[in-house]
C-alpha cells in the first residue's frame, strides 16, 4: 500500500507498557496532537489516547518507528474512538482491504 505521495505505509504493531505508574512507552503512534504537563494526546493505529496526569515529559518520540515515551505520574489512558481518522472508511473500504 502507498501514500499520496508514493511511500510505502506500514501497518504498525500497537502496545501500550505502562510501568509503576510512572513510566509509558507506546508503539503504534502516528502522530502527537497536543501535549502538557497534564495532558498528553497521541494519535495511535488504535484510535486517539490521552494521557492524563501530573508532570508528564516526552522522553522519546519517533514517528519513523512509531514510538513514544512519556515520564511523569499517570492517572488514566483514555482511548477516544478505535480508529484514527485517517484509517476511517465506509463498508466497501472494509470489504475491499
Amino acid at each position: 500500500m502507498t501514500d499520496s505521495i508514493g511511500n510505502s505505509l506500514q501497518h504498525m504493531t500497537h502496545n501500550v507498557i505502562l510501568e509503576d505508574r510512572h513510566a509509558l512507552t507506546v508503539s503504534g503512534v502516528s502522530d502527537i496532537d497536543s501535549f502538557d504537563e497534564q495532558t498528553v494526546i497521541i494519535y495511535t493505529e488504535l484510535g486517539e489516547l490521552t494521557v492524563k496526569g501530573e508532570n508528564l515529559h516526552i522522553n522519546k518520540l519517533s514517528l519513523e518507528i512509531g514510538e513514544l515515551t512519556v515520564q511523569g505520574d499517570i492517572d488514566a489512558l483514555v482511548y477516544s474512538s478505535r480508529q484514527s481518522p485517517k484509517n476511517s472508511g465506509g463498508f466497501f473500504s472494509k470489504v475491499f482491504r
